[in-house]
């Protein structure tokens, strides 16, 4: 495969992924053997792969699932997990996810996968690809495991930014209903913005005048708002988006993640505690990886950014191969439906939609309380 190859494929043919071999807890070692899962399942991917060429080219070699399927490009620095975002813009022009980047900056590939420094990926991501018309801060959408009939909720911003106003959490909700309508394939999804309560008069300023505009724009936009939700509503039916700032999604995210670890850990305890326990473990064992598979956050790792001219898939840094590919197995998805085209088609109605919804939040202003 050579970099001239166009990134695009249509009737079946094989997707281009852009790979940052680098930067993640467990090195190169983990990302290529995710990448070898992701091409034993899946024959449709390619992948370019970007890091030291001499290291890579040695882990590559050891995977045949991997064997004709790559393209590296040399990258020999390193963003570490401890580099300041600032430093990384002057001087990472050298590493591998800069490389990652700016291959679908170019076109060379649809989507970027990386394990990398979260801060640093998003500020090379949003300077060399630039943010879509609109958006005031692009966002890190995550899918969470929920009771509802497609098995999963969207929430974002779970780190991008710790900040947002009513008009960033309304640009949230607009694009987490396109990765609801794109990724689950739900036409009307409902949204629900994060708060302490349900009830209208609770939570800070911010979230009053959010609430307010997200509910004007729901009509125009063609989703259903359902108000306020709580962080018990993260895995339940009570809607499809759910909406908040970076700060507190994050927090959220990683003590949902951390709790059904600890599930696990504690149910090996609880098998392993007696031989009548483990005789019950092999009698429930299909129940239990069934289970597993269920709460394992491994298996849906994978934040997207969303609001920039290109996708990017945000793996966790402590990822291993089965959550590598589950990265990758995300990222596909997304090429082939097309995704950052269609996101971009629906942010360019969001100054349409807040000119339409100015008006009439300036006269229910005005009007006697």
């Amino acid at each position: 495969m050579t970099s001239s190859q166009d990134h695009k494929k249509v009737g079946g043919a094989p997707i281009v992924l852009s790979i940052d071999a680098m930067g993640g807890d467990l090195g190169p070692e983990a990302v290529v053997s995710g990448m070898a899962r992701s091409a034993k399942a899946n024959r449709d991917i390619r992948f370019l792969v970007h890091g030291p060429e001499s290291r890579l080219q040695k882990l590559i070699e050891r995977k045949k699932p991997l064997a004709g399927r790559c393209e590296i490009r040399n990258a020999p620095d390193v963003v570490s997990m401890q580099d300041k975002p600032s430093q990384v813009m002057r001087q990472g022009q050298g590493t591998s996810m800069w490389s990652a980047i700016e291959s679908v900056r170019d076109k060379q590939a649809t989507v970027a996968v990386s394990c990398g420094n979260t801060g640093a990926l998003m500020a090379l991501s949003m300077i060399r690809l630039r943010k879509l018309p609109g958006v005031n801060r692009p966002a890190i959408a995550v899918l969470w495991p929920s009771r509802n009939p497609q098995g999963f909720n969207v929430m974002l911003d779970v780190g991008a930014d710790v900040r947002a106003d009513a008009e960033d959490l309304l640009q949230y909700a607009l694009m987490g209903v396109s990765y609801a309508r794109n990724g689950l394939d739900l036409q009307r999804p409902r949204v629900g913005l994060l708060n302490v309560g349900t009830e209208e008069h609770k939570g800070r300023s911010e979230l009053k005048a959010a609430h307010e505009l997200i509910g004007k724009a729901a009509t125009r936009a063609q989703f259903d708002f359902v108000g306020f939700v709580e962080g018990g509503d993260l895995p339940g039916e009570a809607c499809d988006v759910i909406v908040t700032d970076g700060f507190t999604g994050n927090v959220a995210l990683k003590t949902g993640e951390g709790t059904a670890s600890l599930i696990g850990d504690r149910l090996k305890e609880a098998f392993a505690y007696s031989p009548l326990s483990r005789l019950a473990s092999l009698l429930a064992l299909t129940s239990l990886r069934r289970l597993k598979k269920k709460i394992d956050p491994r298996r849906v790792n994978g934040g997207v950014f969303l609001g920039l001219n290109g996708t990017i898939v945000k793996s966790h840094g402590s990822a291993d191969a089965t959550g590598v590919s589950a990265a990758i197995k995300l990222a596909f998805q997304l090429a082939q439906s097309d995704f950052s085209d269609r996101l971009e088609a629906r942010l360019a109605s969001i100054t349409d939609i807040q000119q339409d919804i100015a008006p009439e939040l300036d006269m229910s202003e005005e009007s006697p309380k």
